[in-house]
């Protein structure tokens, strides 16, 4: 069976064919990646009604529905997420963006300092951050009807004392903490209008509020850089996460608000990947 698996996701063109099948295979037995490779090696049989439902999700796959729309979960950092139609599936290049806030909200003296996570989504970031430095107060705002249920699920789930999630618009969020926040982050969407994405599971399958930002993709960028110069205190630090062809172009936006010290930063692939400033 699990070459059988392997052998359809591959057709399909599926990158990860053979982590994918396991991972379906779990999904339907409640077993982890490496139980499912003891489970073949020892020769475990399956039963018609489990080989059935590994056949339908294997079908659902190949279609390029994303992994993570079928098991209804996502990984990121030390969290599992409740992910679904409506709700950005958070990336692994996003855990090292986060980083970057994470570890600016360690290095503060502050008994408490505050996170702000602007179009938060499936809740992926500021929940690292609230379960990750726990002495920091995180805010999280999302103004997605689609995405706020899973975001709200998420935040339940998780349940960390220091952080609230808000239903609203980035651009006028949060006033109550105008010239107090510590770190502000977001990974907004970023893709121009006309640039359309190669995966099939990110054309098909991901919200297009959640992927395209205007015509030359920056518009939400622009309010972040409002938003944030609004909410931060002086030194306060900003971390954007956006495409790999715009470090240069976010630079000068930054640079013309009036942003200290705005620098782009690669990810592990060597792309750039987020930029941070500094408020003046």
């Amino acid at each position: 069976m699990r070459g059988h698996a392997i052998g359809v996701l591959s057709r399909a063109g599926i990158a990860d064919a053979e982590v994918d099948a396991d991972l379906l295979t779990g999904h339907v037995l409640g077993l982890s990646r490496g139980q499912v490779q003891a489970a073949v090696i020892m020769g475990t049989p399956l039963t018609s009604t489990d080989a059935a439902a590994i056949l339908e999700l294997l079908r659902r796959r190949a279609l390029r529905e994303p992994l993570q729309h079928i098991t209804g979960r996502a990984p990121f950092r030390s969290l599992e997420l409740l992910v679904g139609p409506g709700v950005f599936v958070p990336r692994p290049e996003t855990e090292q963006v986060a980083q970057f806030a994470i570890d600016a909200l360690r290095s503060l003296p502050d008994p408490a300092p505050i996170g702000v996570d602007l179009g938060t989504g499936s809740g992926a970031i500021a929940l690292a951050l609230a379960v990750e430095v726990p002495n920091a107060v995180i805010w999280a705002v999302e103004n997605s009807p689609e995405a706020f249920p899973w975001t709200t699920r998420n935040f339940e789930q998780v349940d960390a004392p220091n952080a609230t999630l808000v239903f609203g618009d980035l651009a006028d969020a949060l006033t109550e903490l105008d010239g107090t926040v510590a770190v502000v982050i977001s990974n907004p969407p970023y893709i121009p209008a006309d640039a359309i994405p190669r995966d099939p599971e990110v054309r098909l399958f991901d919200p297009a509020h959640a992927l395209y930002g205007g015509a030359d993709g920056l518009d939400v960028v622009r309010h972040v850089s409002r938003t944030a110069l609004r909410l931060l205190r002086p030194g306060g630090v900003l971390v954007i996460e956006h495409g790999e062809l715009q470090g240069a172009e976010i630079r000068a936006l930054l640079a013309q608000d009036g942003w200290r010290a705005p620098a782009t930063h690669r990810d592990y692939t060597t792309r750039d990947r987020a930029t941070t400033a500094l408020r003046p």
